[in-house]
C-alpha cells in the first residue's frame, strides 16, 4: 500500500512478462516466482484515491486472505506468543522463558492495536526485564497505561483474564460466587491494612456496613491484624 507508483509500474511488468532486467544488465532475465503481498491497508481507497494501481491490484489479489486483527482472534495469542519465547528467550537471555496460565490469559484479553507486531515486541521486553522463568501478567504491566502515561495493570484486562480461566477451569461452576469469594478477601485485608485493623474505618473504606464487615471477616476466616 505505501509502495511508490513507479515502483508499481516495475512490478506491474515482471509480472506480466516474467521477466527483469538485473541492475547493470542489457537483456531481460526469465523468473518463476510466485508473488506474496501483504499489506494493512485498504487498497480498494487506496486505487480510488490514485495511489494503488488498480490493474496491479487485479495481478496481485488472485488468492486474498484477509487476516482479522489479533484482538478478534484471542486464541492466537498463546501460540504466537509461545513462538516468540522460544525464540527470544535462549537469544536474548540464554534461558527459557515461559507463560504462567494466568499471563496467557492477561495477554488474550488484550486489545493488540499493533497485532502480532506489538505482541513480539512485548515478549522482547518483558523476555529481558523479567529475571524470572515464568512470566506472569505483572510482567507486562507496560502494555497499559493511563491518561497521564504512568505505567500500571489494566484492572479489566486482568478480571477478564481470571475469569477465563476460571472458566476453563469448571466451565459450569457458579462464575459469580466463586469470582466475588476469590476477589472479597484480599480486598477486605487491604482495607484492614490501611486502617491498621479499625474495622469501622475499614467498613467505610469499603462502602459497607460494619456488622456487614464482622460478618464476612469471619465466613472467609481473615486474620486481623495484630491478632485483634
Amino acid at each position: 500500500g505505501d509502495m511508490p507508483v513507479d515502483l508499481q509500474a516495475k512490478l506491474l511488468r515482471v509480472l506480466q512478462s516474467g521477466e527483469v532486467t538485473p541492475v547493470g544488465g542489457r537483456r531481460p532475465t526469465p523468473v518463476d516466482v510466485r508473488i506474496l503481498a501483504a499489506t494493512h491497508r485498504d487498497l480498494a481507497a487506496a486505487v480510488a484515491a490514485g495511489s494503488f494501481r488498480e490493474d496491479l491490484l487485479y495481478r496481485l489479489q488472485v488468492v486474498p486472505i484477509e487476516l482479522p486483527p489479533l484482538r478478534e482472534r484471542p486464541e492466537d495469542v498463546a501460540t504466537l506468543a509461545g513462538h516468540f519465547l522460544d525464540r527470544y528467550g535462549p537469544e536474548l537471555t540464554g534461558a527459557e522463558k515461559h507463560l504462567s496460565d494466568e499471563c496467557v490469559a492477561f495477554l488474550a484479553g488484550l486489545p493488540w492495536p499493533g497485532n502480532v507486531r506489538e505482541l513480539e515486541n512485548a515478549i522482547k521486553r518483558a523476555v529481558v526485564l523479567s529475571p524470572s522463568e515464568v512470566l506472569s501478567p505483572e510482567d507486562f504491566a507496560f502494555l497499559t497505561a493511563d491518561r497521564d502515561g504512568k505505567r500500571e495493570p489494566d484492572l479489566e484486562a486482568l478480571v477478564l483474564a481470571e475469569l477465563r480461566l476460571a472458566v476453563e477451569r469448571e466451565p459450569a461452576a457458579d462464575l459469580y460466587r466463586d469470582f466475588l469469594s476469590r476477589v472479597e478477601k484480599p480486598m477486605i485485608e487491604f482495607a484492614l491494612s490501611q486502617t491498621d485493623g479499625n474495622q469501622i474505618r475499614a467498613a467505610a473504606l469499603l462502602g459497607i456496613n460494619r456488622n456487614t464487615l464482622r460478618k464476612k471477616i469471619t465466613v472467609l476466616g481473615i486474620d486481623l491484624p495484630g491478632g485483634s
